[in-house]
Formats: C-alpha cells, sequence, structure tokens
C-alpha cells in the first residue's frame, strides 16, 4: 500500500478515536523559514464582507447550532459517493465544438462574476443560478466551472441568509456531478472555504473520509481549513489532532493556522490562550500581521470588551500592522451580532473612508440586514454622508437605494420602513425614498406591502399610476390567479386608479376566460365600459377577428380620433389571419389618408408607411410563401388605391422579400413607388501600372545601353538601374552610373544614392549629392527617411551643428514625418549615449523647438541615458524634471530612481518623490517607489508602500513591472511583489500568478510552479483557463502528476492519450453511482472504447444508468468516428431511459459524423428534427453539413438548411458567404457552371454587396482541377475587377494560384488583371495571415518577386522578421536585421524583441540593446503605425 493512502486511513482512523491530545504549540508546530511562510489569508479578495475569511479565521462567526454531518445534508452521500467524484488523472477529451463552447462560457461567467465583484463586492443570486442554468444547459460542465460556481456560494452573496448559501452550495456540487464534473482537492477546498464562510456545521471526521472514498488527497490548504472548522466550534482537540497530523507529514504551520487558533481558543473561553498565541508566533519567527490581531479583536468583540478592543487595536497600530476600514467593518459585524450595539458607534468613528469603503460598507449593510440587524445598518448607512457614491448628488440624491431595496426583500416591517425613508428624506440623503421602496415592493410583487405604501404616498398628496400595478398583475397574471386579479383591481378602485388600455389588455382581459366573463367582473369592481381603453380593446378585438366590421366602424366620421400604433399589431394579426383582401386594401387607405389615425403633427402616409414595412417584416418565410398570391392581390388593390410609400421603405420591404426567398412580390411593391430617377453607380477601371518583374541588374544594364545607342529617353530604366545596384549595395558602380548620365538623373535617383551613401556612411559624397540635387532644383526636398539618415551620419561623425541645419533644412520644407520617422530619430539619438549629454540635447532642442516631433518619453530618453551612462544622478534628475516640466513627459524615471536608491542618495530620492507627487499624483508616485525598492531587494520597504491605506491596483503599472521580471528572470523579485500586492484593492490575483507561473515555464522550475497552485488555493483564486493550462504544461513536461482537471484544446488530445487497463463494472444496481463515474471519467480520458466495453457489460446485467452518461459516452464515440458503437449506445439508452433524447452537442456530433461520411441526407433529417424540437446546433455542425451538401451537388439541401437557419431566428455566427460558396459549388457538380458564375456575379454586384471572400470556392475548384470551372470563374473575377471595380474575387484567386505553388499562372493573372497589385489591404492581410505560421516565408517572398512594392518595407520587414523568428532561422533574421539597417531604416521594437527572444533561444548575445516594454505593447504599437503608413509615391 502507497504511504500516503496509509497515512491516509491513519488520519481519518486518529480523528474518530477519542481525542489523545491536547494543544502544546511549542512542541507540535513545524514552521518552515524565518518569517512570513504564506500571505495573510481571508483579506485576500475584494470580495463581500461579513463571511468567514479564507481557510483559518473565523473572522465573522456566531454561536452556531447542533453539528450537522454532511451525509444529512447531501442526498446519498453516506451510502454512496454521489456527493464526490473520482479525481482525475487526465485531461477532459472532449470534442472541438464542445471544447471551444466551454471555454467560451466559462470566460463569459468569470467576465461577468468578476466585473461584479470588482465593481460592487458581490454578486447577487440571480447571477449566479443565471450562469449555474447556462452551464447546466450545455451538459458538459468542466472542473473549473465547478470550482467557480462553488466559491461563489459563500460571502459573495451578502444579500442571501446563510442557511440558503450553502444549500445553493450542495445544489451545485450534486448537479455538476451529476452532469459529469470531474471534482479533485480544490472543488473539497472551495466547499470547506464556503462552510467556514456560511457557519455551516459539519463534522470534519466525515468530510475527510469521504475524500478518501473518493481517492482525493488532502493537502495543506484542506487541513488548514479543517482546523479553522474545529476552531470555530471552540474544539482544540480536534484542531490539535490535526496539527500534530501536519507536523508527521511535516508541512509548514502558516500565520492562517495559528489565526484559527486564536479564535479556537476564545470560542473555547480561555481568553489568556488566545492571546499567547501571539508570542508564540513570534517564537516560531512569524510575526503577527494584521489578520492575527483582527482574530483577537474579533474574540473581544463577541465578549463585548470594548477596553480590550481599544487596547489591541493600538498594539496593532504600534506593531506597524495597520487595519482597513474593511477589517473594522468585520468587528461592527461581530459586536453586532452578539449584541454589543451600543459598542458600534465608537467603531464607526474609527473608519477611515478608504478608497473602496462605499461598496464594503454597502456590503457589510446588506449582511446586517439579512442578520435582522437593520438598525446597526442603517447607523453605518448613515456614515456615507460624507462621500459621494454612485449616483448621489445635489440634485437628486439617493443614497441607500441598495439599503430600501433589501429591507424589502428581507420583510422589514412597514413601520421600520417608513421611518427609514422619513429619515433619508428628512437629512437630504434621498431626494424620494417612500417612491423607491415602493417600486421595489412592486418588483418582489409584495402586493400587501405595496398598497400600503401606495396608501402613505396618497396621502401625501402624490399620484398613483396605472402602472404602478402591473408587476402585481403580471405576477397573477402568470400563475392564472384571477382571484388575485381581482384583488388588484380592488385595491386600485380603492385607491381611485382606473387601469387604461395597456393594463387592461396585457395584464387584466388574458386572465379571464372570455371577454363577457372580464366584463362582468370589471363591471362588479365598478369600472365603467365607456372609456376610451374600452374603445381601444374593442378595436384590438375586431382587428383580430373581424375585419370588414371594424372597416365599417373606423370608416364612420363619428369614430373618435385613434393613433393606429395602439391597435397595430392585433391589425397585423388580422391581416396575417384573414383572407378579405378588400377590407384590408380599405382599412391601410384609411389608414394612409385620415388623419384621425395618425399622431398629431405627423402625416398619415408616414406612419402608414410604416405599418405597410412592419405587415412584411412580422412574417416568417414559410407565412411569405404560403400567402404569396394573397400578398400580390392586396398590393395591385393598394396601387389602384393610389397608395404610394417612399423608396426607403420600398427597400426595406424588397430586403425583407428577397431574404426569405420570396422575390417575385418586388415587382409589385416598386409600383407603389413613385417614380424616380436612380443613378447606377460606376468606376473606370484601374490603370495599368508595370510591376518590373524581370529588374536585373545586367538586363537593366543592357537595356539601358540599347536606349542610349537609339537616342532614346533613359529616365525611367536609370532610375530603376539605380535602384537596383542600391538593393546590392554596389555603391561605386552606383556612382559611376551617376557620372555618366548626370544629366538624366531624377530627384529619385538622387535621393535613393544619398541614402546608400549614409548606409556606407560615406558622409563626404552623401553632402555632395544633396548639394548637386539642390543646384538642380532648390524646391526639392527628400523624404524624412533619407533627411533623418544624413542627420544621424553627420551626429556620428561629430558634425552636430551640420546634423541641425539639416533639421532646420526639413523645417523649411515642410516635410512630413510619421511615426516610423519618429522612430529613426530616437535611434539616432540614442546611437549618440556614449558621446555625452550636449549632441544630444542640441539635437532634441532643436527637433521640438522646429515642431519636426511631439516631445515623447521616448524621444526624450536618450539624454536621460546619456546622464546615467556618465553615473551623473543629479543631471539625470534635472533633466527628467525638466522634460516633465516642458513637455509634461517623464523618460526613465524608474531607471532613475533605481540608480539613487542604490546609491542610497536620500536628498535627490525626496525631491524626485515630491515632484512626481507634485506632477502625476501620490498614487503614480506611491507605485514608482515600491517598484524602485523592488528592484533593489529592499523588500521591507516596497511592502510598506504597497499596504499604503487608500492604494488601489494599476493593472497596466503591475503588468510593466511583472514583465520585466520575467524578461530578466527576477523570479524572487516578482513573487515578492504578487505576495505584497495580495491585499491590494482590486488587484487581479489570478493575473499576478499568470506571471510568475510564465517565469516558471520559461526557467523550468516545476517545484516554484507546484507551491504557486497551493498558494493560489490558499488565496481562494479561481483561475482562469490559460492559467491551469500554462500550470498543467509545467507539470507535465517534467513528468509530475497535473492535480487537477487539465482544460487543454482538442489539439492535444493524440499527445498524451495513454492506454489504461479497464475496471470491471459492478455487479449489482447497488454499484451505481461508482459506475457511473468511472464511465464519465473514461469518457472524458479520450476512453471511449474501453468505456463503451463496460457499458455492453453492464447492460447484459441489467444495470440501468441515469441519461448524462449514455449522452457523454455517444458524444466520445462519435468524436472518435465510432458511428456504429454510438447508434448501439443511442438504442441502449432509448431502451433503459423513457423518453430519451441526444443533447444539442450529441446530436451536433452525429451531424458533423453523417456529414463526414457523405450522408447527407440523414444529417439533414438529424438537423430538422433538431429545430422542430426547439434546440440549436452548433455552427459547426451547420458548417459540415452545407460543404458536404455543395461537394455533392445538394442543391435543394442547402436551400433547406438555409430555411432552417433563418428559421431558427439567429445565424450562429456563420459566414456571409457559407451558403453562396456551397450553393455555387453544388452548381459546378452537377456541371452548371454558368449558374455558379451568376449566382457569385450577383452577390458582387449587389449595391449591398460588403465584397466577401470567394477563396473557398477557389480552392475546392483547383483541388479538383476542373478547368471548364476555373476558366470561368478567371474570367468572372476579371471582369469584376474590370468592369466594376470590384478586386476581392481577383485578389482570391490571385492568392489562391500562390498558395498552391502556381506562380506562372498568378504572374499571368497579375498582367491581365494588373490593379489586383494595388490591392495594398487585402496583399497586407495575407502576408499578416501567413507570418502565424511556420514554413511560409516563401509564399511571402513569392509574393514579393511578384509585387515587389505592394507595400512600404517598414510594414513587410517586420512581418518576414516575424517568420524567420516563427521557423526558428537566426541566419536569417540576422541577415534581415543587417539589410534594414544598411537601408537606413529603423528596425521597429517588436521585431528587435523577437530576435533577441531568437538569439537568447539560440545561447548567443543580442548585438543591441532589447526593447524593455512588452511584446503586447510594442505588437499594438506596430498596428497603429501600419494603420497610418501611406504608400510612398514615386519620386
Amino acid at each position: 500500500m502507497p504511504f500516503h493512502t496509509l497515512l491516509q486511513e491513519n488520519m481519518a482512523a486518529l480523528l474518530r478515536s477519542a481525542r489523545l491530545l491536547r494543544l502544546s504549540p511549542s512542541g507540535l508546530l513545524h514552521v518552515a523559514g524565518t518569517n512570513r511562510t504564506g500571505p495573510p489569508l481571508g483579506r485576500l479578495y475584494s470580495g463581500a464582507l461579513c463571511g468567514n475569511r479564507t481557510a483559518a479565521c473565523s473572522r465573522l462567526s456566531r454561536p452556531g447550532s447542533d453539528s450537522v454531518s454532511i451525509s444529512h445534508v447531501w442526498p446519498y452521500s453516506a451510502g454512496g459517493l454521489r456527493g464526490y467524484a473520482v479525481a482525475p488523472d487526465k485531461k477532459d477529451e472532449a470534442s472541438v465544438s464542445v471544447r471551444s463552447k466551454q471555454a467560451q462560457q466559462f470566460d463569459w461567467a468569470l467576465a461577468k462574476l468578476d466585473s461584479s465583484v470588482r465593481r460592487t463586492g458581490r454578486i447577487t443570486k440571480t447571477l449566479l443560478l443565471r450562469i449555474f442554468h447556462d452551464i447546466c444547459r450545455a451538459g458538459y460542465p468542466s472542473g473549473n466551472q465547478a470550482l467557480l460556481l462553488l466559491r461563489s456560494c459563500g460571502s459573495l452573496l451578502p444579500e442571501v441568509p446563510l442557511e440558503e448559501r450553502t444549500v445553493l452550495a450542495h445544489r451545485v456540487w450534486e448537479k455538476l456531478h451529476e452532469l459529469g464534473a470531474q471534482f479533485d482537492v480544490s472543488h473539497y477546498n472551495a466547499l470547506l472555504k464556503v462552510y467556514l464562510q456560511n457557519e455551516f456545521k459539519f463534522s470534519p471526521t466525515d468530510f475527510l473520509a469521504k475524500m478518501e472514498a473518493a481517492n482525493v488527497q488532502p493537502n495543506r490548504v484542506t487541513y488548514q481549513r479543517l482546523i479553522a472548522a474545529y476552531c470555530h466550534n471552540g474544539d482544540i482537540e480536534g484542531a490539535s489532532t490535526i496539527l500534530g497530523f501536519m507536523k508527521t507529514k511535516d508541512l509548514p504551520i502558516t500565520e492562517a493556522v495559528f489565526n484559527s487558533l486564536v479564535t479556537g481558543h476564545a470560542r473555547a473561553g480561555d481568553l489568556e490562550s488566545a492571546k499567547n498565541i501571539l508570542p508564540v508566533m513570534r517564537g516560531a519567527g512569524i510575526e503577527p500581521g494584521p489578520d492575527t490581531y483582527l482574530s483577537l479583536l474579533n474574540t473581544y468583540a463577541e465578549k463585548g470588551d470594548l477596553e480590550s478592543l481599544k487596547k489591541t487595536m493600538e498594539e496593532a497600530e504600534s506593531a506597524d500592522c495597520s487595519l482597513m476600514d474593511r477589517d473594522i467593518m468585520q468587528i461592527i459585524f461581530t459586536l453586532a451580532k452578539s449584541g454589543h450595539q451600543q459598542l458600534i458607534p465608537d467603531m464607526v468613528e474609527r473608519m477611515r473612508h478608504e478608497r473602496g469603503y462605499v461598496p464594503d460598507a454597502m456590503n457589510l449593510c446588506l449582511s446586517l440586514i439579512t442578520q435582522g440587524q437593520d438598525e446597526t445598518a442603517f447607523n453605518v448607512l448613515k456614515s456615507f454622508s460624507s462621500l459621494e457614491p454612485d449616483n448621489y448628488n445635489n440634485d437628486s440624491p439617493n443614497l441607500g437605494n441598495f439599503f430600501l431595496r433589501h429591507c424589502v426583500t428581507m420583510n422589514t416591517s412597514l413601520e421600520k420602513l417608513t421611518g427609514y425613508c422619513e429619515e433619508l428624506q428628512k437629512t437630504k440623503r434621498h431626494s424620494d425614498p417612500l417612491t423607491f421602496s415602493l417600486q421595489c415592493a412592486l418588483e418582489a410583487k409584495k402586493t400587501g406591502l405595496s398598497f400600503e405604501l401606495m396608501k402613505i404616498l396618497k396621502e401625501q398628496g402624490l399620484p398613483i399610476r396605472p402602472h404602478y400595478f402591473c408587476p402585481l398583475l403580471s405576477g397573477f397574471l402568470k400563475d392564472n390567479n384571477t382571484a388575485g386579479v381581482m384583488e388588484v383591481l380592488k385595491g386600485m378602485q380603492e385607491l381611485g386608479v382606473t387601469p387604461d388600455s395597456e393594463t387592461m389588455s396585457i395584464y387584466i382581459l388574458p386572465a379571464f376566460p372570455s371577454t363577457e366573463a372580464a366584463r362582468q367582473a370589471i363591471t362588479e369592481a365598478g369600472i365603467s365600459l365607456d372609456s376610451d381603453n374600452f374603445l381601444s380593446l374593442e378595436v384590438r378585438s375586431l382587428a383580430v377577428s373581424d375585419l370588414a366590421k371594424l372597416y365599417t366602424q373606423l370608416s364612420d366620421p363619428s369614430f373618435p380620433p385613434l393613433d393606429h400604433n395602439s391597435f397595430r399589431n392585433s391589425l397585423i394579426l388580422g391581416f396575417r389571419k384573414s383572407d378579405d383582401v378588400e377590407s384590408m386594401a380599405k382599412i391601410t387607405e384609411l389608414l394612409f389618408k385620415d388623419k384621425r389615425f395618425s399622431k398629431e403633427g405627423t402625416k398619415p402616409a408616414e406612419g402608414a408607411s410604416y405599418f405597410l414595412y412592419n405587415l412584411f417584416d412580422t412574417r416568417t418565410e414559410e407565412e411569405l410563401q404560403a400567402q404569396e398570391d394573397k400578398l400580390r392581390k392586396y398590393l395591385n388593390q393598394l396601387q389602384a388605391q393610389n397608395i404610394k410609400i417612399s423608396l426607403n421603405i420600398f427597400k426595406g420591404i424588397r430586403n425583407l422579400l428577397e431574404s426569405h426567398h420570396v422575390p417575385e412580390l418586388v415587382k409589385d411593391v416598386i409600383a407603389l413607388v413613385d417614380p424616380r430617377d436612380r443613378a447606377s453607380s460606376g468606376s473606370a477601371s484601374a490603370s495599368p501600372r508595370f510591376t518590373g518583374i524581370e529588374g536585373k541588374v545586367v538586363a537593366l544594364e543592357a537595356k539601358l545601353a540599347e536606349l542610349k545607342a537609339q537616342n532614346q529617353p533613359l529616365g525611367l530604366i536609370l532610375k530603376q538601374t539605380i535602384q537596383a545596384l542600391c538593393a546590392e549595395e554596389n555603391l561605386q558602380r552606383a556612382l559611376e552610373l551617376k557620372q555618366q548620365h548626370e544629366e538624366e538623373l531624377t530627384a529619385g535617383s538622387y535621393a535613393t544614392l544619398i541614402n546608400l551613401c549614409c548606409r556606407h556612411e560615406n558622409v563626404e559624397e552623401a553632402l555632395n549629392l544633396k548639394m548637386e540635387l539642390s543646384r538642380k532644383d532648390s524646391s526639392i526636398s527628400l523624404d524624412a527617411g533619407k533627411y533623418i539618415a544624413l542627420v544621424k551620419l553627420l551626429s556620428k561623425v561629430d558634425r552636430v551643428e551640420e546634423a541641425v541645419d539639416i533639421l532646420k533644412e526639413m523645417k523649411e520644407k515642410d516635410v512630413a514625418i510619421n511615426d516610423a520617422n519618429v522612430s529613426m530619430l530616437f535611434y539616432a539619438l540614442n546611437s549618440l549615449v556614449t558621446k555625452g549629454a550636449a549632441p544630444i540635447r542640441r539635437l532634441q532642442d532643436t527637433i521640438f523647438t522646429l515642431g519636426l516631433a511631439k516631445p515623447t518619453a521616448n524621444l526624450c530618453s536618450p539624454l536621460i541615458s546619456a546622464y546615467l551612462e556618465s553615473k551623473d544622478l543629479p543631471g539625470a534628475l534635472e533633466a527628467a524634471l525638466e522634460f516633465q516640466k516642458l513637455y509634461n513627459q517623464l523618460p526613465r524615471i524608474h531607471d532613475i530612481l533605481v540608480a539613487l536608491v542604490e546609491k542610497g542618495d536620500t536628498e535627490l530620492l525626496q525631491k524626485a518623490m515630491d515632484f512626481v507627487s507634485q506632477e502625476r499624483g501620490e498614487m503614480n508616485m506611491l507605485y514608482d517607489l515600491f517598484f524602485a525598492f523592488l528592484q533593489t531587494g529592499r523588500f521591507r520597504e516596497a511592502r510598506k508602500i504597497i499596504e499604503t491605506p487608500g492604494l488601489r491596483a494599476r493593472p497596466g503599472r503591475l503588468q510593466w513591472y511583472a514583465e520585466k521580471c520575467i524578461f530578466v528572470n527576477q523570479l524572487e523579485t516578482l513573487e515578492q511583489m504578487v505576495d505584497m500586492t495580495s491585499k491590494l484593492f482590486e488587484c487581479d490575483r489570478d493575473e499576478m500568478y499568470h506571471y510568475v507561473l510564465r517565469l516558471c515555464k520559461e526557467s523550468n522550475n516545476w517545484e516554484k510552479a507546484e507551491a504557486v497552485w497551493t498558494k493560489m488555493q490558499e488565496e481562494n483564486i479561481v483561475p482562469r483557463e490559460r492559467t491551469l493550462r500554462l500550470l498543467a504544461d509545467i507539470l507535465k513536461t517534467n513528468g509530475q502528476e497535473v492535480p487537477f482537471e487539465m482544460p487543454e484544446t482538442w489539439y492535444e488530445r493524440s499527445a498524451t492519450a495513454q492506454q489504461e487497463q479497464s475496471a470491471p463494472p459492478p455487479t449489482t444496481a447497488e454499484g451505481g453511482p461508482e459506475y457511473q463515474t468511472r464511465l464519465l471519467a473514461l469518457c472524458k480520458r479520450g476512453k471511449a472504447k474501453e468505456a463503451y466495453g463496460m457499458l455492453k457489460k453492464a447492460d447484459k446485467q441489467g444495470l440501468t444508468l441515469t441519461p448524462a452518461p449514455y449522452d457523454h459516452l455517444i458524444r466520445a464515440l462519435l468524436a472518435d468516428g465510432a458511428y456504429d458503437d454510438a447508434m448501439v449506445v443511442k438504442d441502449i439508452a432509448v431502451s433503459r431511459v423513457p423518453g430519451f433524447q441526444l443533447s444539442n452537442i450529441a446530436t451536433s456530433l452525429l451531424i458533423i459524423t453523417h456529414s463526414k461520411k457523405g450522408e447527407t441526407s440523414d444529417a439533414l433529417a438529424n438537423l430538422r428534427s433538431m429545430i422542430q424540437a426547439g434546440h440549436v446546433p452548433s455552427q459547426l455542425a451547420i458548417t459540415r453539413l452545407v460543404q458536404a451538401q455543395g461537394g455533392s451537388g445538394d442543391m435543394a439541401g442547402i436551400q433547406e438548411v438555409e430555411s432552417l437557419m433563418q428559421s431558427l431566428g439567429t445565424n450562429l455566427n456563420l459566414s456571409s458567404m457559407v451558403f453562396v460558396s456551397n450553393k455555387a459549388l453544388a452548381y459546378i457538380k452537377n456541371d452548371d457552371v454558368d449558374s455558379a458564375v451568376d449566382l457569385l456575379e450577383s452577390v458582387y454586384t449587389s449595391p449591398d454587396s460588403s465584397s466577401p471572400g470567394m477563396s473557398f470556392v477557389f480552392r475546392k475548384v483547383m483541388e479538383d482541377d476542373n478547368e471548364q470551372a476555373i476558366d470561368k470563374l478567371s474570367a468572372m473575377a476579371e471582369k469584376l475587377a474590370n468592369q466594376f471595380a470590384c478586386y476581392r474575387p481577383a485578389v482570391d484567386l490571385f492568392l489562391q494560384l500562390l498558395d498552391m505553388d502556381k506562380l506562372d499562372e498568378a504572374k499571368f493573372m497579375l498582367a491581365r488583371c494588373n490593379a489586383v497589385a494595388e490591392q495594398k489591404d487585402m496583399l497586407v492581410s495575407y502576408v499578416a495571415r501567413k507570418a502565424q505560421f511556420p514554413g511560409q516565408v516563401g509564399k511571402i517572398k513569392a509574393l514579393m518577386s511578384l509585387i515587389p512594392d505592394f507595400t512600404e518595407k517598414e510594414v513587410l520587414y517586420p512581418y518576414l522578421m516575424k517568420c524567420h523568428v516563427t521557423d526558428k532561422d537566426l541566419e536569417s533574421a540576422k541577415a534581415l536585421h543587417e539589410q534594414i539597417q544598411k537601408e537606413g531604416m529603423a528596425v521597429d521594437e517588436l521585431s528587435l524583441k523577437r530576435l533577441a527572444a531568437l538569439y537568447r533561444n539560440a545561447g548567443e548575445t543580442a548585438p543591441f540593446t532589447e526593447p524593455p516594454e512588452s511584446f503586447k505593447f510594442y505588437a499594438d504599437q506596430l498596428k497603429d503605425r501600419a494603420a497610418k503608413a501611406q504608400v510612398a509615391a514615386d519620386e
């Protein structure tokens, strides 16, 4: 038997036996390290107050009832394992679509809960249940989703009573286990945490035994929380037993355990021992922290000992353990629950109203009201008066909305509620508290309270509106409670309120079996039937039942005015049901021409036109097709009556008819439009361009000689020849050509030569060329890049004043500078760092004074670098402060502060901090100082800074420093930052630990990663999927067991699936729960065949399962392609479970399987039945089915699927071309290429066309080698490009040819349709896509050879560098880097960062300084730069 298993059994036996040990801290405690062994627990999450804190300290406790065993609460938990699942040892192996949906659902749920917690510090039960139901509906909950739900059932629900929270937690556990969720130790720890927060009495012995039965090994967090559970009940013996066991396992005793012991001794009545825990902690090397003092303060609060409270708070302050407002709030909560309300005002006065005070105080109030302490909550609420919470202003104050709402929810007495409202209004904290309380009562459907509040409002002279009663009526209507509706009507009668027509028609009449019954009941209630409301009701009734009678009534001149919008919906419904076309047309004419039925001040025809549009809009496709003849007659009669509609209305109706495949009615609708000219848009074809494909130097020089012999102009060929020579870096030959043909040399050629001279550092020749160009034409200017190259070269050779002159010339000639040029300026300045501050300052002053570039931190930083390089810290600081004063930029302030801290220059450091605080605020100053202390290893000082009261998280700044630590491999510093920010308000703890895991991954430190996982559990963090995936990857790479369900992606499946021997199925029905667990575990680990064998054997033994295991096994088999076996399982399920139906996921997988096998009719039948049952298929299922139908030429099938999707009411995010493309392929498959061309042409020539892509069609046709289709589709693409200026199909064809290595065909395509080369955005997009994957650099270079200048090099080179880095081709990356430098271009920061990483991975040192910011920072910067880049014109 393994040692750890034996140890577990001994532990359970020890707990079941009589208590043998008394607490002896000095003998039992084992402490790792000399200081804190872990961060304080419980103060780590900006969540709701007033529940027990994490793991150890029972901070908000109350004397509880008798202990309740878990088995008394969870059904089946005593006899079986339904409450728990077998711990997983493999990852979940679901299909692609299941995994994708699961990840999306978790991200959505986490985002919703996280947003709620960040804004308010709590979540609502409604939101939690919504997420729970959504996850259950998906039918495939992950372990992470289960963890998220469980951890939300505790103190984050302050508005829910404690007992109800625990019931909810058990409900979540049971349901998720039934659905196949696998639970590991983190789930059990989360449940323990919820028990502690909800003060739930349970047996730790039984809990531990159930973990053992489920084969889940407890960890340090489990033992800590079990100790907390014992201490909560004052059971020191039980706690000492676990402490002894922790010592035998060599587990460290953290501060959290000591905090629990403080509570335990106090609950046991031994306050002296509780106080003595603090010196014991110090003796063990752990300094008591704020949590420890808070535990002691809560014990005094329970006793009502004010003097001890004050004394201990003073001790905490003197020990540098400042208590936050949230800690004092917990003391207030304990005082209130213990009946010591008289001491609460003193505690309220001690609160400092720090940042985050309002949401924390609100949660305290909510928890107090939930516990029946609303008077204490109101006293806390009054402390808000000096603050301005959300929506609180002088004009309309509403302080206390949350308080009043929760009082209503918790059934606070009317006397108390009105008293609170009166005081809130009298003190001007709330403008109208009674009305708001009424609103809350109506929303909660509390009829009695609502009527009492309405009576009070009426006595105060405020009006009572009919719509106030709608929430009450809707509740009774939903329950078919006619008596309740009549009760509300009588109440309305007593209040003197008459229901309006909307209330009558929507909320009152439907509650009665007939109109006559309603009339009789309403008459008895004393409500008149001669009102306008009943007139409207009568019209609505006739509109649905008798159009002819309705027309007679409406056309009567004595009929009063009535806006047709009040009965529009009923009239549309009547039109849909009736075949009386004549009455329909007459009523429509009446609406178009009679002002009585339109809004005052509007034309009748305007409103009636929208009625006509809605008439079509409300019909489904099936209705429109079925009633086509009726609608045509109706439209013809409208035309005969000279009814006219606007062009916009016609377009709307036309679009509806076309989308519903009833285009034949369009000509009847257009007859109603006033005749008007419609100009058709056209565009000239693009002008041809010369691509210069064969631009070799030899050929160009030969051509040049030929032209010269023929005495022809040389300009263009000469320019191309010089450009080619410059590309080859042949400066000597280029200058020779310049000398030979100087008269015909263009300005562009001069510019190219100047740039080449700069690259070769030939400063004299560069200046001579520039002077010659000026003599030819002084108005000509170079582009910014070439000017900056000259500035850099001149500065480098100590000719700074000449460089300044160049900058002045740029200003005089108004040379435009873009972002890329600004980066070049930075590198030019940065290259002068070793030359000292003077030349840099001279150039910077000139640049900023002339306004050539906006001062940025990047441009200012070279001067700071020069001072730091020379160790001149005063100079660096003065320069930085000067930049802040002049330009509001503070470059390299972190490096300056680090240098000052290292040097110990406190005077300069204080000067810097005072200045930063004044200019950028105290919070930024504190972060700057925090990072400086961290960087220099002064962790104690850093902790004091980050624990400053009122400081909140700045994610951007924390990310910046974390990325810096990761880059330079500073694990200890990063760990310290993560630990220190545990109490930081609004700090994303998952994100912080993710930084540590990233560094563990890079350094391959699995031991540290495992310790991080334990710390995350101690903090009760819900990790995101990416965090779990990263941790799992680290552990698996090092051959370690993964202690949780791994959320891996579908494509990792084949790499990790291993065969395991199957355990035999149970032989009796009593083994059902264990058997189901085993079967689900096999399905989720990808062992579908093994699970299938188990099920068949069990079926022979007569074992019946719940529906979930059958469905999971069918999914797993379908995902493996085992269709026949899946159908066998389905037959077994149908025979065993009455009414068994496949889930949405399983049905979608079945559709995909049929589609892959070419069985499109079976797939369509499944889709049809699925939609008829009201279920929604997956996007992948629809796409695969339509593709299979297109490949087999099944046009009718595609049309039916399209119709089914439209009836579904959602497009499932399907591509706009999924049906069009596959229809075209179906035509082609049926040898009807012309129809395919017509279909595609209609899409691209439509006025509303968004020019979608059709690469899929081209690829399929080329794969089938269908020459006829290729020719016709190519002709169509060229026609669309040349005649309609629609270039997308031509570009798609060109790129598809390029993708399939058909370069000759691509070259001919380019010659026939040379406008393709002008489609920069699409070509750059192609390059960007290719750069994402390895081995694609050849495709990009092929594109460059065909279209050399389709984009700027500043845009192209970063993608080439990305390709080389992706291919791990260091030599090619080096060559590209050198080429960029030779061309005088600035290498973008992202490329430098990628190249530096490539050097580092190859074990080489990069010959440049790696940019300090993150990859994301530079990627975003590069995107902005590419968006702004403009195509440079030929010079």
